[in-house]
């Protein structure tokens, strides 16, 4: 009964609308309080603080940066109108581009609401100045910017591993096909959709053009064959890939695009703070109460409890699937991270499932949570943008979301697709 009467603590407190840290804190103080248990409330700090001094975390704050500073420096213009080159063409026109410029941009930034924030703002002007309807705007951007945390750099799976230990770049190397099957599912949904409502497509650039669109964005394009070539040769870490973007993306920004200048750094940084402050308060939050599951035995019970549903990895595997979809519903997708990898840890292991694998299926999950009401950080973030309601914007959003969902299917019962990568270049 105790573990049902924490998570039930849990989800009431959300539901009641506190923030996802102070309802871990005060689900797992009161659970000690309640078992006459207040001397282990000592560990608190110490938890907290162990929580967020992995050297793998530092990332995060400099992913951000490096995101706010592509948004502020002129990068994300460029970015979007080499993708507009390359796919504008193809039926559904400008939503073709959004997609692919979203890919291209997370490459860079690693986070889904930094694309639909900053490239967000450029895709949806281009979008709304050309006549398209501003609800399939919105929903394209909201949709694209899902393959950010996906394909790599991805601050979600530095989390992952920072909780787990796995190989941050093995999971940077998993993300990288269904990362590609997710862009592909969204043009196909774009061009279903434009098709039957006979959206535009836009003139087909020359060679010409794109070669001198390529030019333009050349250097922003180098940012992910920085960092990806960086880490891979060993040149640096994930952590320092992260600095590395940082200082590649303010050099762009200051001396060569010249579109910021010394003033624009102060808000950027404050943002950047900001950003990070609520990201290591739910990781601290979590940390404390992670400890309180294992030290009352969660996982083990939750093993024994699935394991009698079936011991088959398949079913259990679609069963913890639903289970997150559910989570990702009323929890944004860094607190469903820090809550359930250390639940479904013991499960995934016991049953022998690749944990590169389940952490591609983790990261897919949330970014399917990211696009439902009533916490999806995308929908609002996007809403606030277009002025699209969040009722109209969550209908219109179904063909995106059903193709993310097939490429989830897909990466959960087909294991290659996000393990191949990482076996071929680094063996396993």
């Amino acid at each position: 009964m105790l573990p049902l009467a924490i998570i039930f603590g849990l989800v009431l407190l959300i539901f009641l609308g506190l923030p996802i840290a102070i309802s871990l804190g005060f689900t797992a103080v009161t659970t000690y309080l309640a078992l006459d248990m207040a001397f282990l409330l000592q560990m608190l700090p110490q938890r907290m603080y162990a929580a967020t001094t992995s050297f793998t975390l530092l990332a995060i704050p400099f992913f951000i940066l490096a995101g706010s500073l592509m948004n502020t420096g002129g990068i994300t213009e460029r970015i979007f109108r080499f993708a507009g080159a390359l796919v504008g063409h193809i039926r559904g026109g400008l939503g073709q581009v959004n997609i692919v410029a979203s890919l291209i941009f997370s490459g860079m930034s690693g986070s889904a609401v930094a694309d639909a924030a900053g490239l967000g703002q450029v895709e949806l002007k281009a979008m709304n100045d050309k006549g398209y309807d501003p609800v399939f705007s919105a929903a394209v951007t909201a949709a694209s910017s899902t393959i950010g945390p996906v394909f790599p750099p991805s601050i979600p799976f530095v989390i992952y591993s920072s909780i787990t230990g796995v190989s941050v770049i093995q999971l940077f190397l998993a993300g990288v096909l269904p990362g590609l099957l997710m862009a592909l599912m969204l043009m196909v949904a774009v061009y279903v959709v434009s098709v039957v409502r006979k959206y535009p497509k836009e003139p087909r650039a020359s060679l010409k053009e794109i070669l001198i669109s390529a030019k333009e964005s050349i250097l922003p394009l180098l940012t992910p064959v920085i960092i990806i070539a960086g880490i891979m040769g060993g040149g640096f870490t994930p952590t320092e890939a992260g600095a590395i973007a940082c200082v590649y993306a303010a050099f762009l920004g200051l001396f060569v695009y010249k579109e910021i200048v010394i003033a624009d750094l102060i808000p950027i940084l404050w943002e950047t703070l900001r950003h990070t402050l609520r990201v290591m308060f739910v990781i601290a939050a979590a940390g404390f109460f992670g400890w309180l599951l294992i030290q009352q035995n969660v996982p083990d019970k939750l093993v024994e409890l699935l394991l009698t549903i079936s011991d088959d990895k398949y079913i259990t595997l679609g069963i913890i699937v639903a289970i997150l979809l559910v989570l990702g519903m009323f929890l944004e997708g860094i607190a469903i991270i820090v809550i359930a990898v250390p639940l479904f840890m013991p499960v995934v292991t016991s049953l022998e499932i690749d944990m590169v694998q389940f952490g591609v299926i983790m990261i897919m999950t949330s970014m399917l949570g990211l696009l439902t009401p009533p916490v999806g950080m995308v929908l609002f973030a996007v809403s606030s943008a277009s002025g699209v309601s969040i009722g109209v914007l969550s209908k219109e959003l179904w063909p995106y979301f059903i193709g993310i969902f097939v490429v989830l299917m897909m990466v959960t019962y087909i294991p290659s697709i996000s393990t191949f990568l990482p076996n071929m270049m680094m063996g396993g």
